[in-house]
């Protein structure tokens, strides 16, 4: 399952424990904004570790899933961190 992963965490320490949860199975390419492609069951396992980090009241996260037919037509405007900056890249 592709989804796109937001949140909005209140404490900049919950903020970092949040982050470095989601690297473990997505690409970030906002701050506070994830790509991932991931299983049902990997995608459980991301949820309980995501939502004990959580302070329900004041932190928020949304999962997005995306379709295939939504990847095919995907628009990037501007940078893209999920292209990465350890290829070249090749301008013709």
């Amino acid at each position: 399952m592709d989804l796109l992963i937001a949140y909005d965490i209140a404490n900049p320490r919950r903020l970092q424990r949040v982050a470095r949860i989601m690297l473990d199975y997505g690409t970030r390419v906002q701050k506070s904004i994830f790509e991932v492609s991931i299983s049902e069951r990997a995608f459980t396992e991301l949820r309980r570790r995501t939502e004990k980090e959580l302070d329900a009241s004041e932190d928020g996260v949304k999962y997005f899933p995306l379709c295939a037919r939504c990847s095919e037509v995907w628009l990037n405007i501007g940078y893209d961190a999920s292209a990465g900056t350890d290829s070249p890249w090749l301008v013709v």
